[in-house]
């Protein structure tokens, strides 16, 4: 017999794979310095080779992924929020736009200590698309969500370059603006650094996602996790195993070949490396995500795995806290406002120090939710959220 969602009982393994996303957030934020990019100049060689090991390790694995998989859960939270209140006969999709005004707070917190600006900017811009299809068939919303994920936008500069030689893609100046970001937290101005980072540097993040295929693809993420809430994907049964199966056969097979295209449109011209080369990283990307998520929510029906991941559950639970927390722990550890051991730390001590940073955030989830039922930033979140409700 399948199960069914009542009044949302929280899925374990959806807990359990935001953790394992926002660990892997962290892990490639360290490692970048948290887009501060001053490092050790005179490492001994066997430091250097393990430093360079590292650094393509965990963005292999990572980057890219990581963010992926936190936008699908995010379109699956939305279909839990809106099926809870769809069955006390209400609309979520106003209620859910004030939701998303309030992540604008959140992303502004956040930005104001990560240079490179704050993904849930996006987000906040993006949950459009989930306020317009909240009531579209499955149909829809997996087709729509197939169009997204497509690229159309990176297709369409490319058939016009076919068709008029003198098609130049949008120039949006990210490079000028991170630079200047740069430069701005290398003075050790603190003030200045804030103000800088939630203005411009969020900015340049926003504007370096939609030429870089963000927006689309965290689109389709959305309306895909968004599907999988409505199929029911995470509850475990056979019938969702076998799913899950096929999708990390199919996932898995589906990589390579798109990594192959992806390295060889990067051969080409820079407008076919911008568009075409752009979908394919997309995609190939796209595929390993899928990879990570069907196997971690095939392994985790295995009892002894659950048990060896069960801090990713509390730490799930507490994503938004643990998020926005890393960006200040980051600035404390690496600039110059703070300890500034970014010329001190190679990629593989950056990467210790993420995970040491992993497991200090691990005990403080477990002892807040021993009191409490959310994470601090969580609480606030929902309660200002329905601020209003009767």
């Amino acid at each position: 017999m399948e199960q069914t969602i009542n009044k949302t009982p929280r899925i374990e393994v959806v807990d359990a794979l935001r953790g394992f996303a926002v660990l892997a957030i962290l892990l490639v934020h360290n490692v970048e310095h948290f887009i501060f990019s001053v490092y050790p100049t005179d490492s001994p060689s066997w430091l250097a080779a393990l430093d360079t090991g590292v650094f393509h390790t965990v963005f292999a694995l990572f980057a890219g992924k990581a963010y992926a998989i936190f936008s699908l859960l995010f379109g699956f939270t939305f279909y839990i929020q809106s099926e809870n209140q769809r069955r006390k006969g209400k609309d979520f999709g106003y209620r859910f736009l004030w939701r998303m005004i309030l992540l604008l707070v959140f992303a502004t917190l956040n930005a104001a200590f990560f240079p490179a600006g704050d993904v849930l900017l996006l987000y906040a811009a993006m949950s459009l698309v989930l306020f317009i299809f909240r009531k579209a068939s499955d149909r829809i919303i997996l087709t729509a969500a197939i169009v997204f994920i497509l690229q159309p936008v990176e297709w369409y500069h490319y058939l016009m370059s076919l068709f008029d030689s003198s098609h130049q893609l949008p120039d949006y100046g990210v490079g000028e603006m991170y630079a200047a970001v740069g430069e701005i937290t290398k003075s050790g101005n603190f003030w200045d650094f804030l103000w800088c980072n939630v203005t411009l540097g969020q900015k340049a993040s926003f504007m370096w996602a939609v030429g870089a295929g963000r927006t689309s693809q965290t689109a389709g993420l959305f309306l895909i996790g968004l599907y999988i809430g409505r199929k029911q994907l995470f509850i475990p049964n056979e019938k969702n195993t076998r799913f899950w199966s096929k999708c990390l056969i199919v996932s898995a097979v589906c990589f390579g070949p798109l990594q192959s295209l992806f390295k060889l449109m990067m051969e080409g011209s820079p407008l076919v490396q911008q568009t075409v080369g752009t979908a394919f990283d997309m995609w190939q990307k796209l595929a390993f995500t899928f990879v990570l998520i069907s196997s971690f929510v095939l392994l985790y029906q295995n009892d002894t795995f659950k048990a060896r991941v069960s801090a990713l559950r509390f730490y799930g639970k507490m994503s938004l806290t643990s998020y926005v927390s890393q960006s200040v722990i980051g600035v404390a550890i690496y600039f110059p406002f703070g300890l500034y051991l970014a010329p001190y730390c190679g990629y593989t001590a950056s990467l210790l120090i993420g995970i040491m940073v992993f497991c200090v955030q691990v005990q403080f989830s477990r002892q807040w939710f021993k009191k409490h039922k959310q994470g601090p930033l969580e609480g606030i979140w929902h309660k200002w959220t329905w601020i209003r409700n009767k």
